[in-house]
């Protein structure tokens, strides 16, 4: 089964083509400034070539038009025709209360995901558009949709109220739901896999640690908890998010700068997080590179950071009440060793203790870096939450085949 995976934003489409006999990527890319003057498509094919078209795209049908046509071109396609993509799986950001799974697409599942707009007004619309463009390009192809929230609707009430009027939650659905969800349930399943542990009985902290950061507490193969919100602006200190932060420092911020609620809302996912703090970059790389040359804000920043993921890890530690697996994943969370010593240190008592050596050598690879006598196994997974969408639809689509 050939399963093509596309990844809809505002201005973007990222797309991978899997052959899922052997789990192979065959080719993929993706479409940047879509619908703006300079728009390109840049394809990778299995050959490790890569390749950059230039052009003006439009919008997403033109996207999507457009990548069938890269994937089936003499020159440098791999398909000699549409008819060998067996099925399509998206990413869909916000399935709010209607998904706690990923799903075979059905006019009520576009309807649903219609209504959860409000929920992700960025994001959803571009998701449906790539559903509707596939549809209209290739009729008839089974699409399955795979939500970044669904993972965790399995959190209960006491983890996903807010403390406000009940009646807002019951009109606008406010309450936390989630977010990087498949990233989340890929690296657990793979970890239990690696250790070679039962996924079902397992006590699961999944760092999610990228320029967008989270983590999860995965329980009994069940999301519990997560650290992203109503928005992913919640939970942990991010690339340009602020993270957690009083509602009430929000509005002075208002206030004094007077400023609107549009203003506040570039701010705080745009301009704050680790950008904010340091006023150098959000990229990891280059605020440690200043933090080892001396910049005393650039290593407060790095301080900060590390101690909130220190904090959320020892809550859900609480709420589980125990731990079997710590795990690291992203590109912060694969590759910078200095973040999870820093985490992981003074954990002891809590029964994580860590090869400070061997962390020290890991990039982006899957390792354990725990030490023999620790309780909790500790290690990085790299996350692929593309595969994880192409399993997921073709599961689905070979259940929906049968039925």
């Amino acid at each position: 089964m050939k399963i093509l995976v596309l990844n809809c934003g505002s201005s973007s489409i990222k797309y991978q083509l899997f052959n899922m006999t052997d789990r192979h990527v065959i080719a993929k890319g993706g479409i940047e400034k879509l619908g703006m003057k300079g728009s390109f498509l840049k394809h990778k094919t299995d050959d490790d070539k890569t390749i950059v078209f230039e052009g003006e795209i439009l919008d997403h049908k033109a996207g999507v038009e457009y990548v069938l046509g890269i994937l089936t071109s003499e020159k440098y396609g791999c398909l000699k025709s549409f008819d060998e993509i067996d099925a399509v799986g998206h990413r869909v950001v916000h399935g709010g209360e209607y998904f706690s799974s990923s799903e075979f697409v059905t006019n009520e599942v576009i309807e649903a995901l219609v209504k959860c707009t409000d929920l992700a007004p960025l994001h959803n619309p571009p998701n449906i558009k790539g559903i509707e463009a596939m549809e209209e390009l290739i009729p008839g192809i089974p699409q399955v949709g795979v939500f970044d929230t669904a993972f965790h609707q399995t959190m209960d009430a006491k983890a996903y109220m807010y403390g406000i009027p009940h009646v807002l939650y019951e009109k606008y659905k406010i309450r936390r739901y989630g977010f990087h969800g498949t990233s989340h349930r890929y690296v657990s399943k793979q970890a239990c896999e690696v250790l070679g542990r039962d996924y079902q009985s397992a006590r699961i902290i999944s760092c999610h640690l990228g320029n967008g950061a989270s983590i999860a507490a995965v329980k009994n193969g069940k999301s519990i908890d997560t650290t992203m919100g109503f928005t992913p602006l919640e939970g942990l200190i991010m690339g340009t998010r602020s993270g957690d932060l009083d509602v009430g420092a929000a509005t002075f911020i208002m206030e004094k700068e007077e400023i609107g609620m549009k203003t506040l809302n570039t701010l705080l996912n745009k301009h704050s997080g680790m950008l904010g703090l340091t006023g150098i970059s959000s990229d990891m790389r280059e605020i440690h590179d200043a933090s080892d040359n001396g910049n005393e804000r650039a290593r407060e920043a790095i301080e900060v950071y590390c101690y909130k993921i220190k904090k959320y890890i020892g809550s859900y530690i609480a709420a589980m009440g125990g731990l079997d697996i710590l795990l690291f994943t992203g590109g912060i969370g694969e590759n910078a060793g200095y973040v999870r010593e820093k985490v992981c240190s003074d954990m002891e008592f809590l029964g994580i203790q860590i090869d400070s050596a061997k962390n020290a050598t890991i990039f982006g690879d899957e390792e354990i870096f725990s030490t023999a006598d620790s309780k909790a196994t500790v290690m990085v997974v790299p996350t692929d939450e593309e595969l994880m969408i192409a399993l997921d639809t073709e599961k689905i689509v070979a259940e929906k085949l049968k039925a």
